[in-house]
């Protein structure tokens, strides 16, 4: 009977209402609060899962710029290569290993071509190649070699077609001797080579690192060389930390992997911006909620105070109290996290398509985030309905 009557005092017309809309603006709040935090997890997903990192883009071929200061000394010291291992931002440094000797090369009776050109080597780690023939000794009969891709486009699409001359496959390419010719001290020293594979993350012709320590060493005409060009990996190639540091140190490399950069300032703010929106609206949802359950007790203190005097225990009132406002606050959030999950799932359903890979359900963080507000809630209940309680009856 207690219930009833309190009940009926509780859900009267006007009590309603102010029901019916402190429920509306916590629903909102709630909803744009647990979307922030979901939309940060996708956003985190998108950069630094395995499923979305890019091979090539998450390496970055790092060299100094040129400008008529530093004309002839962009070498990278030691120090500055260092410096680039301890970012927070670079996972590995590879160093790219100049040759200190001069190379040809010509196709023989095979593909009618000659051109200088230049060797360089680099950890086995940050090749985008493997190949059964990657490695060499003093008893190989060949120099195995990596050349870009560009290389080969350049041959096929711009030489090749303005000299008349056949354009080659990748297979063909890779078929066929090419003789390199060393210059050294002791004057040439012809060799034969073969392509082994093609890259799209270093734009050198590379050879093996043990091939390139002894030829610098039996062939080098010149003192060890500082490295002008390092490769490092990166699982965020568009961290705007990374673009600062490399403008600062007057560094350079692919502008074409760096350029999200700006777009991930702009999303950054989008995401952060939204976060806030829904923490204030949360804010103002508590406010309306707390005047909601203060306004309803304080309209009905008389017959409140009525119950009691009848005998009444505040803590009974309590307990029906909280029963009535709080378990609305669990309903809110399980329908707020569906619809979260509902939209997730046509999410992943759409960027699959566009092979563009989240999960397909929320993420942890915003169960936990859901967790940590009905937490909220439960305090904020539970001081207002005691304070108000204690006050009326």
């Amino acid at each position: 009977m207690l219930n009833n009557l309190l009940k009926k005092l509780i859900k009267s017309g006007s009590g309603r209402i102010r029901f019916v809309m402190a429920i509306a603006g916590l629903s909102i709040a709630l909803a744009l609060i647990l979307s922030a935090v979901q939309l940060q997890a996708n956003y985190d997903e998108l950069l630094h899962s395995k499923t979305n990192q890019d091979s090539i883009a998450n390496f970055l071929v790092i060299n100094k710029q040129v400008t008529a200061a530093n004309t002839g000394s962009t070498t990278l010291s030691n120090k500055e290569i260092d410096d680039l291992k301890q970012q927070p931002f670079v996972e590995a440094v590879g160093v790219l290993t100049p040759s200190r000797f001069k190379v040809s090369a010509s196709g023989g009776q095979h593909i009618p071509f000659y051109t200088e050109l230049f060797f360089e080597s680099v950890p086995n780690d940050f090749l985008d190649v493997q190949s059964k023939d990657w490695k060499w000794d003093d008893n190989s009969q060949f120099i195995p070699m990596i050349v870009p891709n560009t290389f080969l486009d350049m041959y096929n699409f711009g030489f090749a077609t303005s000299q008349d001359l056949p354009q080659l496959s990748q297979q063909l390419v890779m078929s066929l001797p090419i003789q390199v010719n060393i210059t050294g001290p002791q004057g040439v020293v012809q060799y034969y080579a073969r392509v082994v594979g093609f890259s799209d993350r270093i734009t050198s012709v590379l050879v093996p690192q043990q091939f390139m320590d002894w030829a610098n060493a039996k062939f080098g005409t010149t003192q060890q060389a500082q490295p002008s060009r390092v490769v490092i990996r990166t699982n965020d190639p568009g961290n705007p930390r990374l673009v600062s540091y490399l403008k600062e140190h007057s560094l350079s490399t692919d502008a074409d992997k760096t350029r999200f950069s700006k777009y991930r300032q702009v999303v950054n703010m989008v995401v952060n911006v939204s976060g806030v929106i829904g923490a204030v609206m949360f804010l103002f949802a508590l406010l309306i909620f707390t005047l909601f359950i203060q306004l309803t007790i304080a309209s009905s203190k008389e017959d409140i105070a009525l119950l009691v005097t009848l005998g009444a225990a505040p803590k009974q009132l309590y307990q029906f109290l909280m029963k009535q406002f709080f378990p609305v606050n669990i309903l809110i959030v399980v329908i707020v996290l569906l619809i979260i999950a509902v939209l997730q799932f046509f999410a992943k359903q759409y960027l699959s398509g566009q092979h563009i890979f989240i999960s397909a359900y929320p993420s942890l963080f915003t169960f936990i985030a859901a967790f940590i507000i009905l937490i909220v809630l439960w305090l904020v209940n539970r001081i207002t309905i005691k304070k108000y309680i204690s006050a009326n009856a």
